[in-house]
């Protein structure tokens, strides 16, 4: 299994993860998960340390959707565990699901409630203090340049701001792991851009980690770490380069097509 370089990051008071650097964001080992016959995912083993922003590269049907199930709950696994700063799935789900943001491929606001009204809701799902849910409230959306849109419905946004309040959304908490489900989907390059530099932003400030899963290979070569998920198995794991050339050389583009034809 490779790792991302650990990498340097201001703690804040604010923050509620707290995982040393003997533990890792995310632990999965020999994760399965079957369907029938079929195994969508087989032996799965992957480690991320603080500070690691890592994609998950696979075509579609490779177990990418399967994995992210089962990391945030949905599905248990058949065999395996996963940690999540230290916590386990298995065995304790609350406190690891505790440590996690979320991000789905498909929209998951309240179109007809506000952004705020939104963010508090979830905010009071993982119990926060209401001052400081509405001071984080305040001073994030402030950052993504949603300030002005507080009282605003969510549907009368525009699908780039709405992914900017499902990240607000997913790092209120100030969890230690994001979960990136294909989170690009449907918008513009500027809005894909913003979205990948806030959470380098937020993984080079707090030390969080990040799993992004995509089968686009130009997102892939933006992260610090490149997973290859093929048919359930784990292809390859190392940064891109590495990546590419443990799949049998050229672009990661070409190794990955190569890969998984």
């Amino acid at each position: 299994m490779g790792r991302c370089r650990r990498s340097s990051y201001n703690r804040s008071p604010m923050t509620a993860s707290v995982a040393t650097p003997a533990t890792p964001r995310l632990l999965i080992d020999q994760l399965t998960k079957r369907y029938g016959a079929r195994a969508a995912l087989d032996g799965v083993s992957v480690r991320l340390e603080p500070g690691c922003f890592a994609a998950l590269l696979g075509p579609n049907g490779a177990g990418k959707s399967t994995l992210f199930q089962v990391l945030t709950g949905l599905f248990a696994a058949d065999a395996g565990d996963v940690q999540v700063d230290g916590h386990s799935l298995r065995r304790n789900a609350v406190a690891a699901l505790r440590h996690i943001g979320v991000v789905f491929q498909a929209m998951s606001l309240d179109l007809d409630l506000s952004v705020a009204r939104n963010l508090r809701f979830h905010a009071d799902l993982h119990g926060m203090p209401r001052a400081l849910a509405a001071q984080r409230i305040s001073d994030d959306c402030a950052s993504a340049g949603l300030g002005a849109d507080l009282q605003r419905p969510v549907r009368e946004l525009s699908g780039g701001n709405r992914r900017k309040v499902e990240l607000v959304r997913a790092l209120l908490h100030r969890p230690g792991l994001l979960l990136m489900d294909e989170p690009t989907v449907g918008l513009d390059p500027k809005s894909r851009r913003d979205l990948r530099q806030r959470l380098h932003d937020d993984v080079r400030q707090r030390g969080s980690s990040v799993l992004w899963a995509t089968h686009l290979v130009e997102e892939a070569e933006a992260a610090d770490r490149v997973l290859v998920l093929h048919k359930g198995k784990l292809l390859a794991d190392g940064t891109p380069a590495s990546v590419a050339a443990t799949l049998g050389g050229g672009t990661l583009e070409e190794a990955f097509i190569r890969a998984t034809a």
